[in-house]
């Protein structure tokens, strides 16, 4: 039996490979026999530089930036085609995972990091950008990031917005005549993990807002700044994004990177996938294990294991999905190709406990469902 395993990350226990090597050490305790391929996945967020450099052999190098709460952080980027091409995921600026969750608070977290991470790139000359739009703790609509280029913004007075606090709350116009003109020779392709508009009930500040830590109020202000900054890219950008797909995709960074940087949106898991050669790697495979932290509604959006199912389903690969914990909505990804979806949990557990569990269930839950697949072939 040829088994393909490619899960994202379980965001904050296993990164995609650490998830790929239980997934495996579980297929080969159900029995030694079976072909094993592992194909780290990502669809934008943590992960997804790992998942393209492994893929293209490429390099990754250490760079100085900015966390969300405007802390000195070292980040990195991925390097490939020669150098040519960067590869950036915004998680390594300005992701969730660098707030305490004490601390996380979307109305002061900033995208500044990532505008320092994409300058990075264009100081040594990429002539390509890939952008992972994923896992962030921000919902400023990229006005942090545009800061970092160049971009000013003012107030309804007509004064400067400074980077970080609250200013950005207020903006009233966009000024682009100091716009890091090198955006200009660059190819920039976002990549999402989500359809989401920019503002709205199935918006940025609605469906994501709360996990970043936003009450009801919050998130009701912070679809009125990204309602407003729409206005304001169109008026003074020409670039209209309000009903932009993906453009909600890392707290309006998605529409954020088509109004500043001329970026290109696409499924970020598409992207990898692409990169991987994942079609040709189904070439003779029998069932394929994907996976990721949680699985609900949101997953069917655009997140790996929908991906991954919609390519293995061209091939009639059979595909199951192990999950974390299966939230309100999750049998919905089994419109999108996936044949059967079980949570790794065999009990009951606290968060922290589930956590520090998860390579051991998620090999215990690999095992089991290979164990299955074996009876069947016999």
């Amino acid at each position: 039996m040829k088994i393909i395993v490619a899960p994202d990350s379980f965001k904050g226990s296993l990164t995609a490979l650490q998830a790929a090597e239980a997934m495996r050490r579980g297929a080969y305790a159900a029995d030694s026999s079976v072909e094993v391929t592992m194909l780290p996945m990502a669809d934008g967020g943590e992960g997804f530089v790992e998942a393209i450099v492994a893929a293209e052999h490429g390099s990754v190098i250490e760079v100085e930036a900015t966390d969300p709460l405007g802390r000195r952080i070292t980040s990195a980027i991925g390097l490939i085609d020669g150098g040519e091409t960067a590869v950036i995921e915004i998680a390594a600026a300005s992701g969730l995972t660098l707030v305490r969750e004490e601390r996380r608070n979307p109305l002061i977290s900033s995208t500044y990091g990532t505008g320092e991470l994409i300058k990075a790139a264009l100081d040594r000359g990429c002539k390509r950008i890939f952008v992972g739009l994923g896992g962030s703790a921000t919902n400023d609509g990229g006005i942090g990031m545009a800061q970092a280029l160049g971009y000013r913004f003012r107030n309804g007075e007509g004064k400067l917005i400074e980077v970080g606090g609250t200013g950005w709350h207020h903006v009233a116009k966009i000024e682009a005549d100091e716009r890091d003109p090198r955006l200009d020779r660059v190819e920039v392709i976002a990549a999402c993990d989500v359809d989401a508009p920019l503002y709205g009930e199935r918006g940025a500040s609605a469906v994501f807002g709360p996990q970043k830590g936003a009450t009801p109020e919050m998130v009701a202000q912070l679809d009125r700044i990204l309602r407003k900054l729409a206005h304001c890219i169109e008026r003074d950008l020409r670039t209209d994004i309000h009903t932009l797909p993906g453009g909600g995709a890392a707290g309006g960074l998605g529409a954020a990177m088509v109004a500043f940087c001329g970026a290109r949106l696409v499924p970020g898991i598409e992207l990898v996938l692409d990169a991987c050669k994942f079609e040709q790697k189904l070439d003779g495979a029998d069932l394929v294990l994907t996976g990721e932290g949680n699985t609900d509604a949101q997953s069917a959006m655009g997140k790996t294991p929908v991906g991954v199912a919609k390519r293995a389903k061209r091939r009639n690969v059979p595909v199951v999905c192990l999950s974390g914990g299966l939230g309100e909505g999750y049998a919905k990804v089994k419109e999108y190709g996936i044949d059967a979806i079980f949570s790794i949990m065999p009990r009951p557990a606290a968060l922290p406990e589930a956590m520090e569990q998860a390579a051991a269930w998620l090999e215990e839950a690999a095992r089991e469902v290979v164990a299955l697949a074996m009876l069947g072939l016999k």
